[in-house]
């Protein structure tokens, strides 16, 4: 291997583009194609990043797969496992977008391809490389907020509709990546409701609620028909709150220390402060791509954001659609 990966991306899209750039732009990748059935999306791609001519511009993805080392694949849900699958077996790393597939089997499919052929498969979930998150484990890990009692989180915006899958499997997926990772846990049961509007199928809104081995809570709400955008999560514990706010650019991770003290029969707040938690600043995005090169250039599996770790999330999800399906009933999850 040459100490630049050569890379494809599959997918000139929305998140397409940002892998396009940063691939790009890294100094130990080569980005040789971008595939993309629109045409217009490619001319506009090429243009806005300025790509020379030894960049290959197609729809034919079967064709790239042998000249490079890796892909990176931002296409629809539905159709990531016969992608994935396809590139590792031309001997590709594979970076792919989340989720991994919408198959629990397809997911333990594609690790156990992956790991027999000694190839990387990330998945890329940005939030898990997000300075805020990072720092906000260390937050929780440090034992500051004291005894941890809940959790909640909104994600909520005016769009953009997915045709392919709905506002679940669209947006949760963010907030339970990060509950996970600060509690240092995985869900073993959950529960979920919705509405539908725009789509038949295709819930709008919808609430869950995820239950943890310690008895932790967590309530996520999400929605892409709200005018009134959420990015926010916060950790509740008995001597403070820490608190992920997104849209505070400037300041996204505060703590709000306070507590009770018991006079009588009364309760009364005490240690009322507030603590800015300060971040880093970097692109997530940028390190998930450093962090893929990484792991192909020392072929080993990523101990961030693995397909092992890809599969976890698919198969808490799909415990979270069955309930849907069901109407709000509690659903065990057994094959995390």
């Amino acid at each position: 291997m040459t100490n630049q990966t050569t890379i494809a991306v599959l997918g000139a899209g929305r998140w397409g583009n940002h892998l396009v750039r940063n691939f790009h732009q890294h100094p130990q990748a080569r980005l040789l194609a971008v595939v993309d059935p629109n045409s217009e999306r490619l001319a506009a791609v090429q243009e806005r990043y300025n790509l020379d001519a030894r960049v290959t511009l197609t729809s034919d993805w079967q064709s790239v797969l042998p000249q490079v080392e890796a892909v990176a694949i931002a296409t629809p849900a539905s159709t990531h496992y016969s992608l994935i699958k396809a590139a590792l077996e031309q001997n590709c790393h594979v970076l792919a977008e989340k989720p991994l597939t919408l198959d629990n089997n397809e997911c333990r499919s594609l690790c156990h391809l992956a790991d027999q052929l000694q190839l990387q498969l990330v998945v890329d979930h940005t939030y898990l490389f997000n300075p805020a998150v990072v720092r906000g484990k260390e937050v929780v890990s440090s034992g500051c907020l004291g005894e941890l009692r809940y959790g909640y989180a909104a994600r909520t915006n005016l769009g953009p509709v997915r045709q392919d899958v709905d506002a679940m499997w669209d947006l949760a997926i963010h907030d339970i990546t990060i509950f996970n990772s600060w509690l240092g846990e995985i869900p073993v049961r959950v529960r979920a409701w919705g509405t539908t509007w725009l789509q038949a199928g295709l819930a709008d809104v919808v609430w869950v609620i995820l239950t943890y081995p310690s008895g932790f809570q967590a309530t996520i709400h999400v929605s892409w028909s709200n005018p009134d955008k959420q990015r926010r999560l916060g950790v509740v514990g008995s001597q403070g709150s820490l608190i992920f706010d997104e849209m505070l650019t400037e300041t996204p991770l505060r703590i709000e220390y306070g507590s009770f003290a018991q006079k009588g029969d009364r309760f009364m707040p005490v240690d009322v402060r507030r603590e800015v938690v300060q971040v880093e600043a970097a692109e997530p995005l940028g390190k998930v791509c450093d962090h893929f090169l990484a792991c192909v250039h020392a072929n080993r599996r990523s101990d961030i954001s693995s397909g092992q770790v890809g599969a976890q999330l698919v198969a808490i999800l799909r415990a979270i659609a069955e309930s849907l399906n069901q109407q709000g009933q509690p659903i065990e999850i057994s094959d995390c």
